[in-house]
């Protein structure tokens, strides 16, 4: 299995806008991070996003426009799935395939409801949602997925598990059945928004928390805004097999 970090950045990407703090002044690429998603290729060559942001396109660009057979969503915030429209080219000839929760599928319909319209505009996306149940796994492109459940403040999200890998992003709090859930997980991408505490997410030693409780054999942090710091000074600081992820990372599992 193959997954590339599309983006390793919060919601207002990094550097952020109207910023000139150390990191956003960065020529460090690391520093510079796009809104948090993956592409997993599977042993079987099929490609899976997780999440689509604004800045999906750019990511598909960078990455040479690999092919697409499905996504995963965790929620719908805003950073996480409005590039669904920029998933035109990847619509035909057949719908494409996403899988959510039934309240992101309500979102998706009241955000994009030309998506899904009676009578559809020629060229729109052709989406086919596939409602989930946060408690059980499913198949999505010939491979078993299982939902992690955590809580996002206040929202109920879902992060996603695919053989050896787990993804998690956006968790504030993690029940302790989620983690008995990632036990003998090979490898880990957890988000740490900062070392400060937030209201809905977690903090680097929280995160840190985490890893050493579910002992993957190595774990990446992302959704990571500019209070972070500079990668090349963090990512030092960090515990063995623990790391920053970057954009453009490369992981084979």
């Amino acid at each position: 299995m193959k997954v590339t970090i599309l983006g390793s950045g919060t919601s207002t990407g990094v550097p952020q806008l109207r910023c000139q703090c150390t990191v956003c002044r960065s020529t460090d690429p690391r520093d510079q991070r796009l809104r948090a998603s993956v592409l997993i290729e599977t042993d079987k060559g099929r490609h899976i996003l997780i999440d689509c942001g604004p800045d999906f396109r750019q990511q598909m660009l960078r990455e040479g426009s690999p092919q697409i057979d499905c996504a995963l969503l965790t929620h719908s915030h805003y950073d996480h799935v409005s590039g669904i429209d920029d998933l035109r080219p990847y619509c035909h000839p057949n719908n494409f395939d996403i899988y959510c929760e039934p309240n992101v599928a309500r979102d998706l319909r009241e955000r994009i409801p030309y998506c899904f319209a009676k009578n559809l505009y020629p060229g729109v996306p052709l989406l086919e949602l596939h409602e989930i149940d946060r408690t059980a796994p499913f198949i999505a492109c010939d491979e078993l997925i299982e939902p992690l459940p955590v809580m996002h403040a206040r929202l109920p999200i879902v992060g996603f598990k695919i053989g050896r890998l787990a993804y998690v992003t956006d968790c504030k709090e993690m029940p302790d059945s989620t983690v008995e859930q990632l036990h003998g997980v090979d490898t880990l991408i957890l988000n740490a928004l900062r070392f400060t505490p937030h209201m809905s997410h977690i903090t680097v030693d929280e995160a840190l928390s985490l890893i050493e409780r579910i002992a993957p054999r190595q774990a990446y942090l992302t959704h990571i805004c500019h209070n972070m710091g500079l990668h090349a000074e963090i990512d030092a600081r960090l515990p063995q097999g623990v790391h920053l992820a970057y954009d453009g990372l490369s992981l084979t599992i």
